[in-house]
């Protein structure tokens, strides 16, 4: 169902049907909350016990093209993204039952979930293609830098699942995240492009890849 976090900002809220396991944000790709993240929260909290919450990215931009929304980001801030979900862990955090909050992304979703790890308020952050570094067209005043986030003291335990032949998480930028040593656990596919993993009808979509990518993200989780 739809909630409003105290920013305006609406988020799709999930529950399972019984006490859950554990809390999850979930942070949308570039495109925000749509009929497949609505299905995808539902799925996980049916069939993982989770009580799952996911902030929309550009609150009342929700019919920005996919243009739009690429010529905003210079614009965005962490204080407000950041903001949205740390709002919606508190969320998670008001629901009987809920002891630990993890964050799963996609995306710029991702990238997001590796800078919110720099806030510890989450157990587990898995990161699903996000960027390593903002990329250029996208830098802003608003913005920082998802690898500074990891190197900050922090008791969240990342995974982060990259492709091989992603254009957006260069050899450069993840030979810098592997540096980063146990502080980040990396599942690479080699022959995978971006965006590989949460939506079928993507043409970069790889089901072999996807899950198993699904299948270490919730074993990570749980």
């Amino acid at each position: 169902m739809r909630i409003t976090l105290p920013s305006g900002t609406p988020a799709e809220l999930a529950m399972p049907s019984g006490s859950p396991s554990r809390g999850l944000v979930l942070v949308p790709d570039v495109m925000g909350l749509r009929p497949l993240f609505d299905d995808l929260c539902a799925r996980l909290a049916a069939e993982q016990g989770w009580a799952v919450c996911a902030p929309e990215p550009f609150p009342g931009h929700e019919d920005f093209t996919l243009d739009q929304r690429f010529a905003q980001m210079p614009k965005v801030t962490d204080h407000h993204r950041l903001g949205d979900i740390l709002a919606s862990a508190d969320v998670l955090d008001g629901h009987p039952g809920v002891e630990r909050i993890g964050i799963l992304g996609f995306c710029m979703g991702a990238m997001y979930t590796l800078k919110a790890t720099a806030t510890a308020r989450f157990d587990r952050a898995v990161a699903f293609y996000g960027m390593i570094t903002v990329p250029e067209q996208w830098k802003g005043e608003g913005h920082g830098e998802p690898l500074a986030a990891l190197s900050k003291p922090s008791p969240t335990k990342v995974l982060a699942i990259v492709g091989g032949r992603d254009a957006m998480t260069p050899p450069d930028d993840v030979a810098a995240l592997r540096a980063l040593g146990d502080r980040v656990e990396i599942a690479f596919y080699p022959e995978a492009e971006h965006g590989f993993v949460h939506d079928p009808s993507r043409p970069t979509h790889r089901a072999d890849d996807a899950a198993d990518a699904w299948s270490k993200a919730k074993a990570f989780l749980s």
